[in-house]
């Protein structure tokens, strides 16, 4: 082991990692096992819905997720029989008709930084949804790298129902590119419920799940991810992230030089032992 290996790792252990397994929260439900996350938007009496503090918790706790190296794959969930309903009406909806315009911009940008959290922590984040997916609820979905719906899921992207436009949190960005500009437009325009089965036609559900299934099939495909190559999943969720930007010959050198790293690492040398031992590999992350 080199002199600066020996000083750069306990550096890491001391400084950035922080382990997130037994994480405590505050304003929802967090639980981890076997690298696997679920965080559940627990207020099923109220359709889950979202506060200031909850917020700004999964924002600060997405974000830490980039340090962690017990967590390798996020399921997100809401609890009982729906996914979330949004903002909270007199929780927050209420508070934001009083404020000025200064203190309305921190908040809008708050809730963009969530989404920027979720897009850029390397595990991949499933979503489990369930009936009432709405407003800031269905923003958070969209935010998910992939979604697991139910024929009885109702998203809706609220916002000009209650005067607001559909330019939220980055839905006139993210939302087109997963269903198409038209059918992005009429979601945001209208404000009307996208049905289970048209999300999953319209490619916004990866699959439908029956609603007493759709938790265990995240929990089963989360398990899959977090059992896979954890290092070079997270270089895939970066750069589906980033290529947005690129051009076609940008994103061909950026995917060579990301390559490039991902055949350094020991689960590249795993996979091929196991294929030459022709047994299945055991990656670990490094």
């Amino acid at each position: 082991m080199s002199d600066m290996t020996t000083r750069v790792e306990p550096a890491l252990t001391q400084g950035n990692r922080q382990p997130l397994a037994g994480y405590r929260a505050t304003h929802f439900k967090w639980e981890a096992a076997e690298g696997v996350a679920t965080l559940t938007l627990n207020r099923p009496e109220r359709k889950n819905p979202l506060t200031f503090e909850s917020y700004a918790e999964m924002r600060d706790l997405f974000g830490r997720l980039k340090y962690a190296d017990d967590v390798h794959a996020v399921v997100l969930v809401g609890a009982g029989d729906n996914f979330c309903s949004g903002g909270d009406v007199h929780e927050i909806i209420g508070p934001l008709v009083r404020l000025k315009a200064p203190e309305l911009l921190m908040f809008t940008r708050m809730t963009g930084d969530l989404v920027k959290a979720m897009r850029v922590c390397p595990q991949p984040i499933v979503a489990a949804i369930d009936g009432v997916c709405a407003g800031a609820g269905a923003i958070m979905a969209m935010a998910c790298d992939l979604r697991l719906g139910t024929a009885r899921s109702k998203t809706a992207f609220l916002f000009n129902r209650v005067g607001l436009a559909g330019c939220d949190m980055g839905a006139c960005a993210i939302l087109p590119r997963i269903i198409g500009q038209g059918r992005a437009s009429e979601l945001l325009f209208t404000g009307r419920a996208m049905s289970g089965e048209e999300g999953e036609r319209w490619g916004f559900y990866n699959r439908l799940s029956a609603p007493e299934s759709v938790l265990p099939d995240a929990l089963a495909l989360a398990r899959d991810l977090a059992a896979g190559p954890t290092f070079a999943n997270g270089i895939t969720k970066t750069m589906l992230h980033q290529e947005w930007a690129m051009t076609i010959d940008q994103a061909i050198e950026a995917e060579a030089q990301a390559q490039a790293i991902c055949m350094l690492t020991e689960d590249f040398s795993r996979a091929y032992h196991a294929f030459v031992a022709k047994s299945k590999p055991r990656f670990e992350g490094n």
